[in-house]
Order: C-alpha cells, then sequence, then structure tokens
C-alpha cells in the first residue's frame, strides 16, 4: 500500500510521531548537543517521509518555524528537493535553524544542486558563510566544501580558506576543517601533504587532522608513520 501524501505541516509532524523510538531519541540526545526537542526518528525514515510531501505543499510547509530537530532535518532535506533557483530562496532560511553538527551535515548533503552550480554557490553563499560570525553557519560552509569541493581545481582554494579560518576556536568548526583536509589527504595526498608541511593550523586542528588520517584504511602505513612525525 502506497505512504499517504503529506499535503500540511501538522501531517508532516503526525508521520514523524508515528515513527518516533523512544531508545533512538535517548540516543540521540547523547550524541547530538541541542536544545530542541528530540522526536526518536531515524534519518532514512525522515527522508521517506519527506519524499511523500506532494509538491504542490512544499511552500507551505516550509513557511512553518520547525521545533524538533527532526523537522528542522525534514526541512533542509524537503528544500535539497527543490529545483536550484527555488532550493536558493530557502538556502539562507535554513541556515538559521541549524544549530549543531546533525542537521548541517545533513542539509549540506542534500544540496545535491550544488554539483552543477559549484561556482555560483561558493560565490554566492560558501564565501558568505565562512565570513560568518555564527558557528554553524561557518560549518555549513566547511561541509560544504567538503562534501561537493575536493577536487584538483579547488584545492588551493581550499587550503587558503582553512588558512583564514586558523584563528576560529569554536569546536565544531575546528572539527569541520579537520575532516575537510583529510578528504582532500585522501583524494590528493601529496599535495594535501605538502601543504600541511607549511600549514598555520592550531596545534588541536592540526593533531587532529593527523589523528583522523591515520584512522584511514586508505591512508599506507609508512605515510601514516611519516604524518605522525608531523605532530605539533
Amino acid at each position: 500500500m502506497p505512504e499517504k501524501v503529506i499535503r500540511t505541516y501538522d501531517e508532516l509532524r503526525t508521520a514523524l510521531a508515528f515513527d518516533a523510538e523512544d531508545e533512538y531519541r535517548r540516543f540521540c540526545m547523547q550524541g547530538i548537543p541541542c536544545e530542541r526537542p528530540f522526536i526518536g526518528v531515524r534519518i532514512p525514515i525522515i527522508r521517506r517521509i519527506v519524499d511523500t510531501v506532494a509538491p504542490e505543499s512544499y511552500v507551505d510547509i516550509l513557511a512553518v518555524k520547525p521545533v524538533a530537530i527532526e523537522e528542522v532535518i525534514a526541512r533542509g532535506v524537503l528544500i535539497g528537493k527543490l529545483p536550484y533557483a527555488e532550493m536558493l530562496k530557502y538556502f539562507d532560511s535554513q541556515i538559521d535553524y541549524i544549530d549543531n553538527w546533525c542537521t548541517c551535515d545533513i542539509f549540506c548533503s542534500a544540496l545535491k544542486a550544488v554539483k552543477k552550480h559549484k561556482a555560483e554557490i561558493f560565490e554566492n553563499k560558501i564565501e558568505k558563510l565562512l565570513d560568518d560570525k555564527r558557528e554553524f553557519a561557518v560549518r555549513v560552509g566547511v561541509v560544504l566544501l567538503k562534501v561537493y569541493y575536493v577536487e584538483f581545481d579547488y584545492l588551493n582554494v581550499i587550503f587558503d580558506r582553512v588558512e583564514k579560518l586558523c584563528g576560529r576556536e569554536e569546536y565544531y568548526i575546528r572539527m569541520g576543517l579537520a575532516w575537510l583536509i583529510v578528504e582532500c589527504f585522501i583524494k590528493f595526498p601529496d599535495e594535501t601533504l605538502a601543504y600541511l608541511k607549511v600549514s598555520k593550523l592550531p596545534k588541536w586542528t592540526f593533531n587532529k587532522t593527523i589523528s583522523k588520517i591515520c584512522d584511514s584504511y586508505r591512508v599506507e602505513a609508512e605515510m601514516k608513520d611519516l604524518l605522525r612525525k608531523m605532530r605539533k
């Protein structure tokens, strides 16, 4: 039997509540620092629920202020389903609701349209996010770089922007930067190693980057030994 089509925000909330799991809610509350209430719905189920939203209802649903963290996630996934021009209209409003690593990272992964509009998104969105004063606005910019921009033509741009963020001390910015450089190293080890040798990354971020690279099964043991010797 096909799932019921969702046409209102109340129906979206009802669908989320129907698939709630108390044990999973408690698990999420321990791993995701967030002041919003948790319903306890798994991410694949949230995506499945969003898939049932009627396209003609997108605008009305996006006009409602989300309350629970799962509602913020659902909103981000829904924005990712919009045509590119429409997605841009709602992009900034979603940033205002992102206050933890989970809603940040899932929103970024939902924005598939970025792949075909990299230059425009970088210039008009990411650059502004990286200069933002808010911790998670910056993290959105960093994660977008990690997900969509780790390719040879953008390497020097990424390294330059990372260096400009060296003074930011917020945990989730520094952790995002570490994961970004790890992704660069996995795909472009020689270029990223050369960058690390001259980088001004603070001690914590630099060492965390080295640690995460060494955790990867895609990095050879000899290279890991070299990296460990570079720790500050």
